[in-house]
Parts: C-alpha cells; sequence; structure tokens
C-alpha cells in the first residue's frame, strides 16, 4: 500500500470535501438533481483540468511556493500582490465560512451534555485546528486520513438509515429563474486548487503520481456530493434546510442527526486544517513573514471577523467560489502559460491544451466572476 499517495489523496479531498457540500441539497431542492447533474459535469472536468494545470506550474518549479509567488515567478509583482488578495480573501473567506458552520456543530453536538453557547463552541473549534495547523503538514496529513476514513463511515451509516425515507420525486423540482445558483456553490464546493502545493510536498519522492492523486480526488469528490444531495434531497424534501442536516431532525431519531451533525463537523474541521495551513504558507513562504506570526494572521483574521459579526455562510461561499477562486484560476493559466517555457525543472507530466481550450477557461471565468459580483449587487 503506497501510504503516500493516501494521504496526499486524503489532504486534496479533505479540502475539496467542506462547508460548501451542505449548501447543494437546499440549492438542489430549487433546480433539481438534472441541474446539478450538467453543473458538475462541466463545472467537475473544468476543475479537473485547472488542478492538473496548476499541478504542472508546482512541478515546473523548483522552489516550493503558494500562488503568490508562483505568480509573481512568471508574472511578475503586480500579478504577485492581485494573487495576495484574492488568494488571501478567498482563503480568509473560506476559513471564516468553517468557523460559522463548524462552530454551530460543534454547538448541536455538545451543548445538550455541556450547555454554553455557541460562541465557546466556535473557539473551542478553532483552537484544535489553529493546533493542528501550528504543527504542520504532517499532522495534518494523518489527521485528514484518519478523519476522512470516519468521514464515509457515518455518511453510511446515515445512508442505511435514511435509505427507506428516499423520496425520488423530491429530487425533481425546477425553477428556471434559479438555474444559475448553483455556479458558485458548485464550484466552491470543487476548489481543491489552493492544496496542490501541499500535495506536490507529500508526493515530494514520487511525483509522478500528482496527477492521479488530482483526478481520483476529484471524481470521488463530486461522486460523493451527488450521493449526499440524493439522500439529504430525497429524505427532507421541501423541507431540506439551508445547512442540509438540521432539516432531518423532523424525519430521522436524535441519533442519527448526531451522527450526521458529526459527519458535518468533521468534513469542516479537515478542510479548515488544510487551507489554514495552506495561508499560513502562503505568508511564510511567499511574503517571507515569520513563520509563527504568518500562523497567528492566517487562524486568527478569520476568528476577528467572526466576532465582529459576519456570519453568513452562505453568502461567504458564493463569494468566494464566484469571484475570489475565479481570479486565483485565471492567475493559474496565466502562470500555466509562463511556467511551460519558463519553468525551472522538468515536470513529471506535462499537459497538451490547445489555446483555443486555454482561453475559454480565463474567459469562462470572467464570465462567473461579473455574474456573481452582479448578482450580490442586485
Amino acid at each position: 500500500m503506497d501510504n503516500k499517495f493516501f494521504q496526499a489523496l486524503a489532504v486534496l479531498m479533505g479540502t475539496i470535501i467542506g462547508v460548501g457540500l451542505f449548501s447543494l441539497p437546499y440549492i438542489t431542492i430549487q433546480v433539481g438533481i438534472l441541474t446539478m447533474l450538467f453543473y458538475f459535469l462541466i463545472l467537475g472536468a473544468v476543475m479537473i483540468l485547472v488542478s492538473l494545470i496548476y499541478g504542472e506550474v508546482a512541478l515546473r518549479t523548483k522552489e516550493f511556493h503558494r500562488l503568490p509567488g508562483y505568480a509573481e515567478k512568471y508574472l511578475g509583482p503586480r500579478a504577485k500582490k492581485i494573487a495576495f488578495i484574492s488568494n488571501g480573501l478567498g482563503l480568509g473567506g473560506a476559513l471564516l465560512a468553517y468557523l460559522i458552520v463548524g462552530g454551530e456543530f460543534l454547538f448541536s453536538i455538545l451543548s445538550p451534555i455541556f450547555n454554553g453557547t455557541s460562541f465557546t463552541y466556535t473557539f473551542i473549534f478553532f483552537s484544535l485546528g489553529a493546533i493542528l495547523i501550528y504543527f504542520g503538514i504532517k499532522s495534518i496529513a494523518q489527521v485528514e486520513l484518519i478523519l476522512l476514513v470516519l468521514f464515509f463511515v457515518i455518511l453510511g451509516v446515515v445512508f442505511y438509515r435514511g435509505f427507506p425515507l428516499i423520496n425520488i420525486e423530491h429530487l425533481f423540482n425546477f425553477d428556471f429563474k434559479y438555474f444559475f445558483l448553483p455556479y458558485g456553490a458548485v464550484l466552491f464546493s470543487l476548489a481543491g486548487t489552493s492544496v496542490i502545493p501541499e500535495v506536490k510536498e507529500i508526493l515530494i519522492n514520487n511525483p509522478k503520481k500528482l496527477k492521479k492523486v488530482i483526478i481520483s480526488g476529484i471524481l470521488i469528490s463530486v461522486l460523493t456530493y451527488l450521493f449526499f444531495i440524493i439522500l439529504i434531497t430525497g429524505i427532507t424534501g421541501l423541507n431540506t434546510s439551508p445547512e442540509a442536516i438540521i432539516g432531518l431532525k423532523n424525519v430521522l431519531n436524535n441519533n442519527i442527526i448526531g451522527l450526521a451533525l458529526i459527519f458535518g463537523l468533521l468534513t469542516v474541521f479537515t478542510s479548515f486544517l488544510t487551507i489554514g495551513l495552506t495561508l499560513k504558507k502562503i505568508l511564510w513562504y511567499d511574503l517571507e513573514i515569520n513563520k509563527n506570526l504568518s500562523w497567528f494572521l492566517a487562524c486568527f483574521i478569520p476568528l476577528f471577523f467572526f466576532i465582529f459579526g459576519l456570519k453568513n455562510f452562505i453568502v461567504v461561499i458564493s463569494l468566494t467560489g464566484g469571484v475570489f477562486l475565479g481570479i486565483d484560476v485565471i492567475l493559474i493559466i496565466l502562470s500555466y502559460l509562463k511556467a511551460k517555457t519558463k519553468g525551472d525543472q522538468k515536470p513529471a507530466y506535462s499537459l497538451k491544451i490547445p489555446n483555443l481550450l486555454v482561453y475559454s477557461l480565463i474567459l469562462f471565468f470572467i464570465l462567473g466572476i461579473i455574474y456573481e459580483i452582479i448578482y450580490f449587487v442586485k
């Protein structure tokens, strides 16, 4: 068994399968499962291609960087500033979303036993994550692998108990006015590009497996999302809640709800770990800020925003996925074009993508950014 491969796969999937998961059943009720299948087919293929592009950029570069570092190396200092702003806001927004939902899940699990406020449990969630982020990639990779296994075990138990309650008719609602609603949330739910450099580090002695990890990680994540959507939406129908799990209270017993909450907590916590570590390393490697200060800024700024009242996770993930991730992807593609000729080492794999497809991808994400901005301005 190749332990490094499974550690790398767990880190990637632990990042991809995060808080975005819990918005998907509610959106499915608005647009129907066929529309969601369409979005996952298109955006799944797009994100596999983008992730492979980013993987090649990382493999063509000797130094360890994150997106701002790659942007500076291949596109110049101005691109580095843009990358830092978009990447920092995007990752910080994701961490904030994980704090919001993770704290609520932990509160729902433990408050009946220990009492306490929602903020107390959010701070406990934050503290455990910050400690693991401080100790770095080895502890993160091991924790990701264990938690990912538990995640699938709990999902299987919830499916076993909830299967008799699934009504397939719940999956086929459709309202055209919501047709574009899934874009930001689905894109956010498939975002794993930020952790590609971490995966490269894990596979440092066998970089050829990076391509396999990327394709496998995204495909398994897509299948997991569709399974989760069918399970939750099929059970709760029009009573599906925006965060998915709370809506199960009316149809499943407390033991199953408890397992579902643990399931939610695991998915959010694993993503909090890897995204937090990535943001720390952007500050540390690419901006050359002191290691401990980088850790403090990466972990505590999202906490401060939470304390000051930014607690609407749907808004946070939509902006993060539709706008900040879109900017990141454009910079990744432009860096890839330069790295093809300016990279300083031979990569373990090399993509052969027609220029028309490359520029079509850039246009695709530009249009997505414009759509999300117009949607939230309205």
